[in-house]
């Protein structure tokens, strides 16, 4: 299932630009033109990471962010012009997690939509367990069959996004983009590199894999405990 988005801006350009963009990184994207209808919308839709920008109409994106925190933990970033330290203070105080400061690219705005949401995760399930694979989060520790292996950072974030999704298929580029924030297509054989690595360290047989599979003409997957 597509993470949700929220995106609250009113410049409509700004809107569409990001919204395309995190479309096309298979976010589901919702929109908002003004701090009142923002509220709505996030009631509405419970989004897993709200796009705020500080200047909004009717009510002011300071005051949406500490209305969001009131009934939710739900990761906000802060679109700014504001550089000054105290506007960032006061930022934090309302609750917002991270901030993105005008003009920005819509690949690093990406980037910061999935290191975020990546945190967030992190906190919400800090031990993942499929199958016979058991992986701690925050003492980035995986044990296999109750056996603890030593993975590279990679290899570990890696791991860690297959395993909040078991059973789903990925593109190489999905993967690419989820563990690194990256989206140049050239790149995405080297997950190949990477997952046979990942496969020398937890599989019991690396040429015959029963936790890390690949789909042909697609990606990979992690097999839910039944598949094995």
């Amino acid at each position: 299932m597509s993470q949700r988005i929220l995106i609250v801006d009113d410049d409509k350009w700004v809107v569409k630009a990001v919204r395309g963009y995190l479309e096309q990184a298979h976010f589901e994207v919702s929109t908002a033109y003004d701090g009142k209808d923002a509220i709505a919308q996030f009631e509405r839709v419970r989004p897993d990471l709200v796009i705020l920008d500080w200047m909004l109409p009717e009510i002011d994106g300071l005051s949406v962010a500490e209305r969001m925190r009131e009934i939710s933990q739900v990761p906000i970033i802060m679109l700014t012009a504001k550089t000054d330290e105290d506007d960032r203070l006061a930022g934090f105080s309302s609750g917002v997690d991270d901030y993105v400061v005008k003009p920005f690219s819509a690949r690093e705005l990406e980037a910061r939509v999935r290191a975020v949401l990546r945190r967030s995760e992190n906190k919400k399930t800090p031990v993942l367990e499929v199958g016979g694979l058991r992986l701690d989060l925050e003492q980035r520790q995986v044990w296999v069959e109750g056996k603890p292996v030593e993975l590279s950072a990679m290899a570990f974030d890696l791991l860690a996004f297959l395993m909040r999704h078991p059973g789903r298929v990925f593109t190489r580029l999905e993967l690419l983009e989820a563990v690194r924030g990256e989206s140049y297509s050239g790149f995405e054989r080297s997950i190949d590199s990477h997952i046979k690595r990942l496969r020398q360290k937890i599989e019991p047989d690396p040429h015959d894999p029963h936790y890390i599979l690949t789909v042909f003409g697609v990606g990979y997957k992690l097999a839910k405990g039944e598949e094995r």
